[in-house]
């Protein structure tokens, strides 16, 4: 492993710390709940779904933070206003832990930061996500939210290399008239998380391994992804699923673990219901990572995987 030349900074978004050098503190992990035809959900428009099989996810992605010291935030996933809004007050109801809110429309996710900062839970939510499709009227909603913490995705349509997601960023790349960290600083954004990006195998998606060491290099802002995404689209892999789930699941699953040895401080793991093996497998990552650097002055925390199971 390596120890970066750059300060890391350190994000405390509602108590969960995110960031730091390699192996100084665990990979916060974060599940997807209510997404796409997730089968807890009875109406995707209304937001209704099944509060009793919602309820115990939650709690399984938590029982596996306690037992590893990995912290966890929800991913909420919703697709109108309606939706989004209920999800919210059922994940503040049953967990105190942060949310990201997320959404493929930037009306809603517009929406969402109004209606957090409303109610008074902005402080626990991350925007989902800063880029490069963002309109002056999502930034202006944003901007007058509450929210300070927001994922800043580096995905660029146009380029896809590393130098096309590290310039979305920096100057906006010819997409944009700034860069979207400048755009996050506008929208005042403090906790800044970078997200390379995640595009299918075979169209550069181990850049976003690259640009995670890159990132952290340059910037020294807490970065990861939903790596999983990667085999998720593999087409291979995909018409292997009929045939062996499993060995679906352990490639999903297991790319977390590659995440991590670029360096990642965060993972979108996606269907919170992998939580029993995800946490695990983060874990034995973490205290790899951390065995790997105890010769280069970095103390891992107290509630890292090294000092609750080994």
């Amino acid at each position: 492993m390596f120890k970066f030349q750059k300060e890391q900074e350190i994000v405390n978004i509602a108590g969960v710390k995110i960031g730091g050098q390699p192996g100084e503190l665990p990979t916060v992990l974060a599940g997807t709940i209510f997404y796409n035809k997730h089968e807890i959900v009875e109406d995707a428009a209304k937001g209704l779904f099944d509060r009793a099989a919602a309820e115990k996810l939650v709690n399984l992605q938590e029982s596996g933070s306690d037992t590893t010291g990995n912290p966890h935030m929800v991913h909420i996933f919703g697709t109108t206003h309606e939706s989004i809004t209920r999800y919210i007050d059922f994940i503040a109801e049953v967990s105190d832990s942060p949310f990201l809110i997320d959404s493929p429309e930037g009306t809603v996710r517009s929406h969402a930061a109004q209606y957090v900062s409303e109610i008074g839970l902005a402080d626990r939510a991350v925007y989902n996500s800063i880029n490069m499709s963002i309109n002056a009227s999502e930034i202006e909603a944003l901007a007058q939210s509450d929210i300070d913490s927001s994922i800043i995705l580096g995905f660029n349509a146009t380029d896809s290399s590393l130098q096309g997601r590290m310039e979305l960023l920096e100057t906006g790349a010819g997409l944009l008239e700034e860069g979207l960290l400048s755009i996050a600083d506008r929208c005042g954004i403090i906790n800044k998380l970078i997200d390379p990006s995640i595009t299918p195998m075979g169209n550069g998606a181990g850049i976003a391994l690259r640009m995670t060491i890159t990132a952290k290099a340059k910037w020294g802002h807490p970065t990861g992804s939903g790596i999983h995404n990667a085999p998720s689209a593999w087409n291979w892999l995909t018409r292997q699923k009929e045939k062996d789930p499993v060995l679906y699941k352990i490639c999903d699953i297991g790319s977390t673990c590659l995440q991590q040895a670029a360096g990642g401080d965060f993972i979108l793991y996606g269907p919170i219901e992998y939580a029993p093996y995800v946490f695990p497998m983060a874990a034995m990552s973490d205290i790899m990572i951390a065995e790997s650097v105890a010769d280069l002055d970095i103390e891992p925390a107290n509630r890292h995987p090294i000092n609750l199971l080994v």
